[in-house]
Protein backbone atom coordinates (compact mmCIF):
# COMPACT_ATOMS: atom_id res chain seq x y z
CA UNK A 1 0.00 0.00 0.00
CA UNK A 2 2.72 2.56 0.89
CA UNK A 3 4.69 1.63 -2.78
CA UNK A 4 1.32 2.87 -4.12
CA UNK A 5 0.54 5.89 -2.55
CA UNK A 6 4.55 6.84 -3.61
CA UNK A 7 3.87 6.16 -6.87
CA UNK A 8 0.77 8.32 -7.19
CA UNK A 9 2.46 11.26 -5.53
CA UNK A 10 5.55 10.82 -7.77
CA UNK A 11 2.95 10.84 -10.95
CA UNK A 12 1.31 13.57 -9.73
CA UNK A 13 4.62 15.77 -9.15
CA UNK A 14 5.61 14.90 -12.67
CA UNK A 15 2.28 16.08 -14.25
CA UNK A 16 2.49 18.90 -12.05
CA UNK A 17 5.72 20.23 -12.99
CA UNK A 18 5.41 21.08 -16.66
CA UNK A 19 2.24 23.16 -16.08
CA UNK A 20 3.93 25.05 -13.25
CA UNK A 21 7.03 25.90 -15.29
CA UNK A 22 4.54 27.26 -17.83
CA UNK A 23 2.90 29.60 -15.25
CA UNK A 24 5.79 31.11 -14.22
CA UNK A 25 7.67 31.15 -17.69
CA UNK A 26 10.30 34.41 -18.36
CA UNK A 27 7.44 36.87 -19.00
CA UNK A 28 9.20 40.92 -18.74
CA UNK A 29 12.40 39.04 -19.30
CA UNK A 30 14.79 39.51 -21.74
CA UNK A 31 15.64 41.77 -25.06
CA UNK A 32 12.53 43.31 -27.29
CA UNK A 33 11.66 45.14 -29.84
CA UNK A 34 8.87 46.72 -30.90
CA UNK A 35 6.76 49.25 -33.27
CA UNK A 36 5.41 52.88 -31.66
CA UNK A 37 2.82 55.15 -32.95
CA UNK A 38 1.21 58.04 -31.10
CA UNK A 39 -0.02 61.38 -30.62
CA UNK A 40 2.95 63.89 -30.56
CA UNK A 41 2.66 67.57 -29.04
CA UNK A 42 5.28 69.84 -29.56
CA UNK A 43 5.46 73.99 -27.96
CA UNK A 44 6.73 76.55 -25.62
CA UNK A 45 8.08 76.08 -22.18
CA UNK A 46 7.20 77.84 -19.16
CA UNK A 47 10.02 80.47 -19.66
CA UNK A 48 9.23 81.15 -23.50
CA UNK A 49 7.99 84.57 -24.03
CA UNK A 50 5.08 84.39 -26.55
CA UNK A 51 4.36 88.07 -27.45
CA UNK A 52 1.11 87.05 -28.63
CA UNK A 53 -0.69 87.13 -25.38
CA UNK A 54 -1.23 83.22 -24.93
CA UNK A 55 0.99 80.41 -23.78
CA UNK A 56 -0.24 77.59 -27.28
CA UNK A 57 2.50 77.85 -29.61
CA UNK A 58 2.56 74.55 -30.62
CA UNK A 59 2.97 71.99 -33.73
CA UNK A 60 0.89 68.98 -33.08
CA UNK A 61 1.74 65.50 -35.47
CA UNK A 62 1.85 61.85 -35.58
CA UNK A 63 4.33 60.28 -33.76
CA UNK A 64 5.58 56.58 -35.27
CA UNK A 65 9.11 55.04 -34.71
CA UNK A 66 10.85 51.77 -33.52
CA UNK A 67 12.11 50.80 -29.95
CA UNK A 68 14.17 48.31 -28.25
CA UNK A 69 14.71 47.40 -24.49
CA UNK A 70 16.66 44.91 -22.52
CA UNK A 71 14.59 43.84 -18.78
CA UNK A 72 14.92 41.72 -16.26
CA UNK A 73 12.60 40.30 -14.35
CA UNK A 74 13.15 40.04 -10.26
CA UNK A 75 10.13 38.53 -9.18
CA UNK A 76 7.51 41.11 -8.63
CA UNK A 77 9.37 44.03 -9.59
CA UNK A 78 11.33 44.91 -13.82
CA UNK A 79 14.17 46.65 -14.01
CA UNK A 80 15.28 47.70 -17.45
CA UNK A 81 16.95 49.78 -20.22
CA UNK A 82 15.73 50.93 -23.69
CA UNK A 83 15.88 53.19 -26.55
CA UNK A 84 13.78 54.99 -29.67
CA UNK A 85 14.15 56.60 -33.08
CA UNK A 86 11.16 58.26 -33.30
CA UNK A 87 9.67 60.62 -36.20
CA UNK A 88 6.76 62.98 -36.24
CA UNK A 89 4.28 64.74 -38.82
CA UNK A 90 3.90 67.76 -36.60
CA UNK A 91 4.60 71.04 -38.22
CA UNK A 92 4.29 74.78 -38.63
CA UNK A 93 1.42 76.09 -39.85
CA UNK A 94 1.67 77.59 -43.24
CA UNK A 95 -0.89 80.08 -42.66
CA UNK A 96 -0.95 80.92 -38.91
CA UNK A 97 2.38 82.32 -37.88
CA UNK A 98 1.89 82.25 -34.17
CA UNK A 99 3.05 78.83 -33.57
CA UNK A 100 6.88 79.24 -33.96
CA UNK A 101 7.59 78.91 -30.39
CA UNK A 102 10.67 80.33 -30.49
CA UNK A 103 12.06 78.57 -33.48
CA UNK A 104 10.51 79.80 -36.24
CA UNK A 105 8.28 77.84 -38.69
CA UNK A 106 9.81 74.23 -38.66
CA UNK A 107 8.98 70.35 -38.93
CA UNK A 108 9.48 68.30 -35.98
CA UNK A 109 12.18 65.60 -36.95
CA UNK A 110 13.66 62.50 -35.77
CA UNK A 111 14.25 62.20 -32.05
CA UNK A 112 16.37 60.03 -29.91
CA UNK A 113 16.19 58.51 -26.73
CA UNK A 114 17.95 56.59 -24.33
CA UNK A 115 16.83 55.35 -20.72
CA UNK A 116 15.65 53.13 -18.38
CA UNK A 117 12.80 51.84 -16.85
CA UNK A 118 11.47 50.34 -13.69
CA UNK A 119 8.28 48.66 -12.43
CA UNK A 120 5.72 46.50 -10.23
CA UNK A 121 3.93 43.39 -11.54
CA UNK A 122 0.31 43.92 -11.35
CA UNK A 123 -0.32 40.54 -11.98
CA UNK A 124 1.86 37.72 -14.31
CA UNK A 125 0.90 39.30 -17.23
CA UNK A 126 0.89 42.79 -16.32
CA UNK A 127 3.70 45.91 -15.70
CA UNK A 128 3.15 49.13 -14.47
CA UNK A 129 6.32 50.99 -14.89
CA UNK A 130 8.03 54.61 -15.15
CA UNK A 131 10.76 55.53 -16.81
CA UNK A 132 13.52 58.55 -17.60
CA UNK A 133 16.94 59.25 -19.66
CA UNK A 134 17.89 61.63 -22.23
CA UNK A 135 16.63 62.33 -25.75
CA UNK A 136 17.87 64.96 -28.66
CA UNK A 137 15.89 66.12 -31.08
CA UNK A 138 15.65 67.79 -34.44
CA UNK A 139 13.81 70.73 -35.68
CA UNK A 140 14.11 71.39 -39.20
CA UNK A 141 13.58 74.54 -40.19
CA UNK A 142 10.84 75.59 -43.32
CA UNK A 143 11.35 77.14 -46.32
CA UNK A 144 9.37 80.48 -46.09
CA UNK A 145 5.45 79.80 -46.50
CA UNK A 146 5.87 76.23 -47.66
CA UNK A 147 6.17 72.82 -46.82
CA UNK A 148 9.52 72.34 -48.19
CA UNK A 149 12.31 71.57 -45.40
CA UNK A 150 15.55 73.48 -45.98
CA UNK A 151 19.21 71.90 -44.49
CA UNK A 152 18.79 74.62 -41.50
CA UNK A 153 17.69 72.80 -38.65
CA UNK A 154 17.70 73.13 -34.40
CA UNK A 155 19.09 70.25 -32.55
CA UNK A 156 17.58 69.91 -28.74
CA UNK A 157 18.75 68.24 -25.52
CA UNK A 158 17.16 67.10 -22.94
CA UNK A 159 15.42 64.87 -20.44
CA UNK A 160 12.22 62.62 -20.50
CA UNK A 161 9.80 61.03 -18.08
CA UNK A 162 7.06 59.14 -18.13
CA UNK A 163 4.54 56.17 -16.98
CA UNK A 164 2.63 53.46 -18.92
CA UNK A 165 0.92 49.99 -18.64
CA UNK A 166 2.77 47.47 -20.54
CA UNK A 167 0.59 43.52 -21.02
CA UNK A 168 2.22 40.27 -22.06
CA UNK A 169 -0.08 38.74 -24.56
CA UNK A 170 2.13 35.62 -24.04
CA UNK A 171 5.26 34.81 -23.56
CA UNK A 172 6.79 37.00 -26.47
CA UNK A 173 4.72 39.07 -27.48
CA UNK A 174 3.24 42.16 -25.71
CA UNK A 175 1.35 45.87 -25.70
CA UNK A 176 1.10 48.96 -24.22
CA UNK A 177 0.40 51.98 -23.96
CA UNK A 178 2.40 55.18 -22.13
CA UNK A 179 2.77 58.83 -21.55
CA UNK A 180 5.69 60.71 -21.57
CA UNK A 181 6.78 64.50 -21.13
CA UNK A 182 10.12 65.83 -22.47
CA UNK A 183 11.92 69.16 -21.53
CA UNK A 184 14.50 70.39 -23.97
CA UNK A 185 16.97 72.65 -22.18
CA UNK A 186 20.06 73.12 -24.88
CA UNK A 187 19.61 73.94 -28.39
CA UNK A 188 22.27 74.51 -31.04
CA UNK A 189 22.21 75.33 -34.80
CA UNK A 190 23.47 73.15 -37.83
CA UNK A 191 23.16 75.83 -40.78
CA UNK A 192 22.58 75.17 -44.24
CA UNK A 193 26.78 75.32 -45.05
CA UNK A 194 27.02 72.13 -42.22
CA UNK A 195 28.47 74.68 -40.09
CA UNK A 196 26.87 74.77 -36.12
CA UNK A 197 26.60 77.27 -33.66
CA UNK A 198 27.51 77.01 -30.22
CA UNK A 199 24.98 75.89 -27.32
CA UNK A 200 22.53 78.56 -26.37
CA UNK A 201 19.28 78.15 -23.37
CA UNK A 202 16.14 76.80 -25.40
CA UNK A 203 12.90 76.27 -23.01
CA UNK A 204 10.68 73.60 -25.05
CA UNK A 205 8.10 70.62 -24.29
CA UNK A 206 7.30 67.64 -25.55
CA UNK A 207 3.96 65.47 -24.53
CA UNK A 208 3.22 61.90 -26.17
CA UNK A 209 0.94 59.53 -26.03
CA UNK A 210 2.12 56.38 -27.43
CA UNK A 211 1.07 52.40 -27.60
CA UNK A 212 3.43 50.00 -28.91
CA UNK A 213 3.57 46.26 -29.47
CA UNK A 214 6.71 43.94 -29.61
CA UNK A 215 8.47 40.98 -29.33
CA UNK A 216 10.10 39.56 -26.60
CA UNK A 217 13.25 37.38 -27.88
Amino acid sequence: MRKIIVATLLAGGAVASPALAQDVGPTFTGPRVEAILGYDHVGAGSDVDNDNGRNDQSIDGLLYGVGAGYDVNLGSAVVGVEGEFTNSTAKSSRYDFTDDFGFGRVKQGRDLYIGARAGILADPATLVYVKGGYTNSKLKVLAGDTDETTNTAFKLDGWRIGAGVERAINTNTFAKVEYRYSNYNKGRIRFDDGATSRNFDVDTDRHQVVASVGYRF
